[in-house]
């Protein structure tokens, strides 16, 4: 499969289980988080890249993600530590993987919605170091998502 643009990775993303989209979500939130420091948020994204986590773990992990994400919040949308904005969405796409069942509607993709805030992310951290990528996250997402359907 190749996909080249947003619908066809949201059609490929539509086609994954649950436990895919937690999996894959979790694989686009891990491409944007090398320069987080954030042992907590790192730990429940480790649980969200392991197949085999409990759901008790999944549920801590998506407390301690969603806590993060709502904690900096308060960062995004005005003249603020770039750095800090990057760490929001990057905890809201790990609590978007991480989303338990129960809060899941009948529209939501959690890989899609990871995939968007990860994106947010990688923006917020090219500011902040003044670069630019020659791959953009959407690109790479691509590349992430067929890999991880070849598996």
């Amino acid at each position: 499969m190749n996909i080249s643009n947003d619908q066809e990775l949201k059609n490929a993303l539509n086609s994954l289980s649950r436990e895919q989209q937690r999996l894959l979500g979790a694989r686009f939130t891990q491409s944007v988080c090398e320069q987080v420091d954030n042992p907590s948020l790192m730990s429940a994204l480790k649980v969200a890249l392991i197949s085999n986590s409990t759901d008790q773990e999944l549920k801590d992990a998506f407390k301690v993600a969603k806590s993060i994400a709502t904690k900096t919040y308060t960062a995004c949308g005005r003249d603020a530590d770039w750095g800090l904005q990057a760490e929001h969405f990057i905890a809201a796409a790990c609590a978007a993987a991480l989303t338990p069942d129960a809060l899941i509607t009948e529209n939501y993709n959690a890989a899609w919605k990871a995939a968007i805030q990860s994106r947010m992310a990688k923006n917020c951290l090219m500011i902040e170091s003044d670069s630019g990528e020659l791959e953009n996250e959407a690109d790479r997402q691509y590349r992430l998502t067929e890999k991880f359907l070849g598996e």
